[in-house]
């Protein structure tokens, strides 16, 4: 039954109702808006997503970042000599272990990421309109509830794969 909206499945079809549809759709539609607009300020997307990862922490391991941004191992690699060739990131040997490498972001990567998170944080903004605090502090703590369980309960996530 087709209820009328130009998107998504039709209601009361499987997919309409299944949480990990939903959450791939949301994040889907919810992304398009801010990648439009970080694009037009960046090189992309994975750059984007690898230097906002970093923006906070003093080097990160390759496997910890390819984990937080959400990439498989040789994506992460790929993009890591990009941005290192583009002089935003720098790879350095682990002081603790001389066999890791820790990734850093420069000054130069320092100063594309901080327009790019302000425009991120604008579109939340803009996207969270409406919203009340308690709604908003809601949802983000459902959200971060529902991957710490899948995480518990290691449910595979195949890179580059949203939907389950």
């Amino acid at each position: 039954m087709d209820d009328g909206r130009n998107y998504g499945p039709p209601e009361g079809s499987f997919v309409a109702d299944y949480m990990s549809y939903l959450l791939a759709q949301a994040s889907h539609v919810y992304s398009a808006g801010v990648h439009a607009r970080i694009k037009e300020k960046s090189g992309g997307i994975a750059e984007w997503r690898v230097l906002t990862c970093l923006i906070d922490v003093d080097g990160m391991s390759v496997s910890r970042l390819a984990e937080i941004a959400l990439f498989n191992q040789p994506r992460l690699s790929k993009v890591l000599d990009r941005l290192g060739a583009q002089g935003l990131i720098e790879r350095r040997g682990d002081t603790s272990d001389r066999r890791r490498v820790r990734v850093h972001i420069t000054p130069a990567g320092l100063a594309l990421a901080r327009p790019l998170i302000e425009i991120a944080r604008q579109h939340e903004a803009e996207m969270l309109a409406g919203y009340t605090e308690a709604e908003i502090a809601a949802i983000k703590k459902i959200l971060r509830q529902l991957i710490d369980r899948s995480l518990a309960i290691n449910l595979p996530r195949p890179p580059g794969d949203p939907v389950g």
